[in-house]
Parts: structure tokens; C-alpha cells; sequence
């Protein structure tokens, strides 16, 4: 599950203004919502403050996608 299922769109906004609400450029925030960075603790600190999870449990949900993309690799 790529960090988009359980960010969605915060807010209902872009991710170009998600990405201006955090400080980053969109290309930094369209690629973790892809799944194709990852979520650093201090992103995570960030993110928390506009949406309704704590930093720990996004570190816990990118841990548990970096789990998953394992396996996947593995299991080719």
C-alpha cells in the first residue's frame, strides 16, 4: 500500500498545495504519496500537522511499506 492510501489528499487539496503547506517543492510530496520516497522522521513531523495522524504511526505505516515492498522483491 503506497503512502497515497493512507494519506489520500489531505485536506481534499493538490498535492501541489500539500507540498506549499509543507515547505517541500510537489515533486518531493508526489513522490512519496507514489511511494517512491520514503517518509523521513522529520517529513513526518511535518506531515502530522496537517493530517490526523501522529508522526510515530507514519513512521510505523512507512515501515510496514518498506516490509511489503521486501517481500515483494524477494518473492521475484
Amino acid at each position: 500500500m503506497r503512502p497515497a492510501h493512507w494519506l489520500g489528499k489531505p485536506s481534499k487539496t493538490s498535492a501541489r498545495k500539500f507540498a506549499s503547506q509543507l515547505g517541500v517543492s510537489p515533486s518531493t510530496i508526489t513522490r512519496i504519496l507514489n511511494g517512491q520516497s520514503r517518509i523521513t522522521p522529520a517529513m513526518a513531523e511535518r506531515i502530522s500537522k496537517l493530517v490526523n495522524l501522529s508522526p510515530a504511526s507514519l513512521l510505523t505505516l512507512q515501515e510496514m511499506q518498506d516490509r511489503w515492498q521486501e517481500r515483494l522483491r524477494n518473492a521475484a
